[in-house]
């Protein structure tokens, strides 16, 4: 009797396995797709805030780079992957190369490539400038007229870059102080091209090395004002936390003010290498910082 009744035991055990087995599977079936659709939603969705934040960047912290392409890396998944961002330069009409970016996203939240976003640097004892890591092309320098001090002083390669014949060449220059886009204007040679207004970039301490900063600015294309209004678009869009103190002191600072009354640090000029010679000694430029180059072929017209 007690024999039959373990056996009964064991039976019924089994069987009761046996259905919490199948159910098991059952469920994990049906929550398979679930769980898959869920997380390709979240996915989808943090790619969508990444490219669109690329883009943001881009617009507003990227001087003469334009986005040839930006696509998801086939081996992403429901669980996040890799967007990449194919970059290049326009100077005068010569499309030059420039540093691609491998950015991830996750569920919740998507990483921009940093690293390939901070220029590097050469130091020697006689020499210094910085360059774009994957290119390494000579990166165009920034000087805010408010800091006084650089590590390496304030260069202005402009008697340089005249002199070399046949080539095509974007220069960053920076003024003594603000300027409206108008006085601008009355001062750049017209056989070069503005391709960016440096608006803001935060003030640190750069006497004893590069500090890494971004600088802001826009392309103000053949409409300054629209792409101006643009521009102050972007930087709210990016900064909507309100946490980047340098964008949001030029929010505060130029709300009130119409275009024309806003002041610009410096542009970013593209045009043949000896048309830059007009600019040699004017007073109105403390520094000029030589970026890209490229060399000027039969087949290829500059724009000036």
């Amino acid at each position: 009797m007690e024999t039959s009744l373990n056996n009964a035991l064991k039976k019924a055990k089994r069987k009761q396995l046996l259905k919490i087995i199948i159910t098991s599977i059952i469920v994990i079936l049906i929550l398979l797709p679930v769980f898959y659709k869920t997380g390709s939603y979240f996915a989808t969705e943090s790619s969508k805030r990444l490219k669109e934040h690329l883009f943001l960047h881009n617009d507003i912290a990227e001087p003469n780079i334009q986005v040839d392409s930006q696509v998801t890396v086939s081996n992403s998944s429901m669980f996040g992957g890799n967007i990449i961002t194919n970059r290049s330069k326009n100077i005068n009409g010569y499309v030059v190369q420039w540093s691609t970016l491998t950015s991830s996203f996750g569920w919740f939240r998507g990483k921009i490539d940093k690293n390939e976003l901070t220029p590097g640097f050469y130091w020697s004892d006689t020499e210094f400038y910085e360059y774009d890591k994957q290119t390494k092309t000579k990166f165009a320098t920034f000087y805010h007229p408010s800091i006084k001090k650089y590590h390496d002083g304030v260069q202005n390669e402009l008697g340089e870059i005249s002199q070399m014949e046949n080539h095509v060449a974007e220069v960053a220059v920076s003024f003594n102080k603000p300027y409206t886009l108008k006085e601008i204007q009355g001062k750049i040679p017209s056989n070069l091209n503005i391709v960016w207004l440096y608006m803001a970039s935060p003030i640190m301490d750069e006497s004893k090395g590069p500090a890494g900063v971004e600088v802001y600015g826009f392309d103000p294309s053949d409409s300054p004002r629209e792409t101006y209004e643009g521009f102050i678009d972007s930087l709210k869009a990016y900064d909507a936390n309100e946490n980047n103190e340098t964008i949001q002191e030029f929010l505060n600072s130029n709300k009130n003010k119409q275009f024309d009354e806003v002041e610009i640090l410096g542009v970013m000029l593209t045009g043949k290498t000896t048309n830059f010679k007009a600019l040699e000694n004017q007073d109105f430029i403390r520094g000029a910082s030589v970026g890209a180059t490229a060399q000027i072929v039969p087949y290829i017209k500059p724009e000036k």
